[in-house]
C-alpha cells in the first residue's frame, strides 16, 4: 500500500536499500521553516550507491518498487528520497499514453544512480511542474535548461554518459532537484491550481514550454556543473 506521508524518516532504514515490511509511502513537501522539514528525506543529503551494492537483489528490488509506485501514480519520474530513502537514485519515463503528458511525447525509461550534470544549454525553457511529493498542491512555474549532458551509473553499476533535451531534460532536472534537496515549491514564485492553469494554457494566456530569460527561477539553482550531489548545498542551508 502506498499512501502520502508528510515527514517519513527512519534514520536507520533511510540510508539502506531495505524495503519496509509495510511498503513505501510517498513523502510530501514541507515548506521552509515548517516543523518536520528537518526530519524529511526530501531535504536531507542522500548518499551514493556503493560499488558493492550494484547488481545486488536489494538494489534491483528497490528500483522495481520505485518504478511500480511511479506507474501507479501516472508519474514520469521518481527519486529515492520521495519514498523515504536517502540514496542517489532516480528513474524517468514518460509513456506515450500517459494521460497528463502525452502531448510532450514519450521519454525512454532510464535509471540514474550517483548522477552529475556536466554541461547545460545556454537557453532555458519554462515548465509548470507538479509532483508526487506535492499531492494537492498547486502547479509551479520554473525554468530548466533546454538540454543537459550527464554522467551517471545504471542499475548494473556501468558508467553512462549522455545528453537529454526536451521533456526528458525537464524530468531529469526535476528529479535531480530532489537529490539536491527540495521541490519546485521551494523555488517557484508563480503557483496556480491545475484546473485554472490548464484553462489559461489552452487559451494561450500563459507560456508553456517556451524559452524564458533568467528572471524565472531555475529549478536546479545552486548546482555547480560536474559536482557530485554530496558536494551541493540544499535549499535550507542556502537561504
Amino acid at each position: 500500500m502506498t499512501t502520502p506521508c508528510r515527514s517519513c524518516y527512519d534514520e536507520n532504514e533511510a540510508l539502506t536499500l531495505k524495503v519496509p515490511k509495510d511498503g513505501f509511502k510517498v513523502v510530501q513537501h514541507v515548506p521552509i521553516g515548517s516543523a518536520g522539514r528537518e526530519h524529511n528525506t526530501l531535504y536531507l543529503a542522500p548518499r551514493r550507491i556503493t560499488d558493492e551494492e550494484f547488481n545486488a537483489a536489494e538494489l534491483n528490488t528497490l528500483i522495481d518498487r520505485m518504478y511500480a509506485i511511479m506507474e501507479s501514480k501516472s508519474g514520469v519520474g521518481i527519486a529515492a528520497n520521495q519514498i523515504g530513502k536517502r540514496l542517489q537514485l532516480f528513474i524517468i519515463e514518460a509513456k506515450v499514453d500517459n494521460p497528463r503528458y502525452s502531448v510532450l511525447g514519450p521519454v525512454e525509461k532510464q535509471v540514474f544512480i550517483n548522477p552529475k550534470i556536466t554541461r547545460v544549454s545556454t537557453l532555458r525553457k519554462n515548465f509548470w511542474h507538479g509532483c508526487l511529493s506535492a499531492h494537492g498542491e498547486p502547479r509551479g512555474n520554473v525554468a530548466s535548461f533546454e538540454w543537459i549532458e550527464y554522467e551517471s551509473q545504471n542499475e548494473k553499476g556501468e558508467m553512462q554518459k549522455g545528453r537529454l533535451d526536451g521533456f526528458a531534460a525537464v524530468i531529469f532536472q526535476h528529479e535531480f532537484r530532489h537529490l539536491m534537496g527540495g521541490t519546485y515549491l521551494d523555488l517557484s514564485q508563480q503557483l496556480l491550481d491545475r484546473d485554472v492553469l490548464n484553462a489559461k494554457i489552452e487559451k494561450g494566456e500563459l507560456p508553456f514550454f517556451e524559452f524564458v530569460d533568467e528572471t524565472l527561477p531555475l529549478l536546479i539553482e545552486g548546482y555547480q556543473l560536474g559536482r557530485a550531489i554530496e558536494g551541493t548545498r540544499d535549499l535550507d542551508s542556502s537561504r
